[in-house]
Order: C-alpha cells, then structure tokens, then sequence
C-alpha cells in the first residue's frame, strides 16, 4: 500500500471512517504518522469545546469570586478549590463511576458515559476551575485608576463591566491563560487512561502510538511522532492566542505589549 493510499485509508479512522482493520505488521512511518494524527482529531475535539466552553464559564466563576454576595462567592469558592485541589486524573475515574451511576438511573445520561461527553465534561470543569482563578486574580489587579475613571463617568453594572473591568482583565490574564489553554490540549491525552470508552471504538492520539508501540517493541518511533504532533498543535495555540493578545492590546505601543511566554505546568 502506497503513502497515498494509506492516508487515504486511516486519514479518519478515529471517526469511524475508512478502512477498519489496523495494519498488522511491517509498518511504516506513513502509517505512523496517518493514524496518530487520525487519533489527533480527537485531542483537538476535546482541547477546542473545552477550552471555548470553559471560557465563559470561567468568567462567571471569576465575577461570582469577585462578589460581595456570599451566596455567589463560596459556591464558586468551593468549586475552583475541589477542581484545582484534585489531579485531573483522579477527576477522570470519580466523573466515570459517577456517569455510570446516572445511567442505570435514567436513559437520558447515556451519553455521559461516553468519551465524547463525559471525558469533555471532565475537561471543561477542570479548565473553567483553573480559568478562573486567573481571571479573578486579573480581576482584582486591575488598576484602582480605572475603577475611578469609571465611576467618574457614571459607569455602573453590566455597562461598567463591559466596558472597564472585562477588557482589563482580559489584557491581564491573557497570558496566563495561553498557557493553560496549552496545558488542556496536553492533558487531553489522560482520557485514554480514563475508562471513558472511544465513539465507536476509535482512539485519539496516545491509542495508536501505543497500538504501535505494543506491536514493534519499540516506543521510540511513535512517541516521538506523538510529540510532533502536539508540538505543532502548542505553536498554533500560541500563534492563535498571540493574534488575540495583539488584538486586546492595540491602543498600546508596540514596545509596551507583553509578549507570550509559554510556561507550562508540570504538575496539575
């Protein structure tokens, strides 16, 4: 089988498309490379819905943080510390038994016990956690100059917060953010140690290059082309949330804009 007729073969078969029966032996790097970045569409799937839902999310634990109510702060209190005092994997197991749980309940919590749902649920609460931990902490650095000026000007409420506090601290925050918006699309590989069974029995990334490691004995081809992979997906994140840091900080010189800095967690 040619290159192109591999591709052609297993380019989507995480999806369910294509050609179902994996290559048995005398593999090449083409198959290497096809089927990890197969699997990768699904570590995309999971990195992209829970990163955008996570962001709104976050934002109204950050404001609910900030707030002097006492019933919207400890609730939100509460849920960062469960979320961000726990490991994500930990997460993964306890969110498993619990979805299987509700299905025995009713028919209606099926899909949760699936990776798709469940796994991505997981994913968007850990994010949402961290998330808003750093918007609350941009929250509370933003100038006290800023706060005046609009209280100045009459800015009150929903008006005040769209226009003042909202762009600052995302200004602030940005940064950090980029990179635990990397740190989720890395910590999509745990679902494949989570339990949570695949759609359709397909994999993502870490499924395939251990289906190869197992088979040659020899993890250091495609472990390595995994890390390409996900190298290549951290320069586009940096890229893509670099063009929104541009974009949030337009009206400052060049010279005064904080460039990116990728920091990643070691330890979650």
């Amino acid at each position: 089988m040619s290159c192109i007729e591999t591709i052609q073969a297993y380019a989507f078969r995480s999806l369910g498309y294509g050609e179902r029966l994996l290559p048995r032996s005398d593999f090449t790097l083409c198959e290497h490379f096809t089927l990890i970045g197969s699997g990768m569409i699904w570590n995309v799937y999971f990195g992209v819905l829970a990163v955008m839902s996570g962001f709104v999310f976050a934002n109204l634990l950050a404001v609910a943080k900030n707030s002097q109510s006492r019933w919207a702060r400890k609730p939100a209190e509460w849920f960062i510390f469960l979320f961000r005092g726990s490991p994500l994997f930990i997460q993964f197991f306890f969110a498993y038994f619990l979805f299987l749980s509700l299905k025995s309940v009713s028919p209606i919590f099926n899909p949760l016990s699936s990776a798709a749902i469940g796994a991505l649920f997981v994913l968007f609460l850990n994010t949402s956690a961290y998330s808003a931990e750093i918007f609350y902490g941009a929250l509370r650095s933003i100038p006290k100059g800023d706060m005046e000026a609009a209280d100045a000007y009459g800015f009150t409420g929903w008006y005040r917060y769209r226009r003042i506090m909202f762009p600052t601290m995302m200004r602030l925050a940005w940064p950090a953010y980029t990179n635990e918006a990397i740190f989720l699309f890395h910590a999509t590989t745990l679902v494949y140690f989570s339990g949570f069974p695949a759609w359709r029995q397909q994999g993502d990334a870490l499924y395939y290059a251990g289906y190869f490691a197992d088979k040659t004995y020899n993890p250091f081809v495609p472990y390595p082309i995994l890390a390409f992979y996900f190298i290549l997906l951290t320069l586009l994140i940096i890229w893509i949330f670099g063009l929104v840091n541009k974009r949030l900080n337009r009206h400052l010189p060049q010279n005064a804009v904080k460039k990116l800095r990728v920091r990643p967690n070691l330890l979650r």
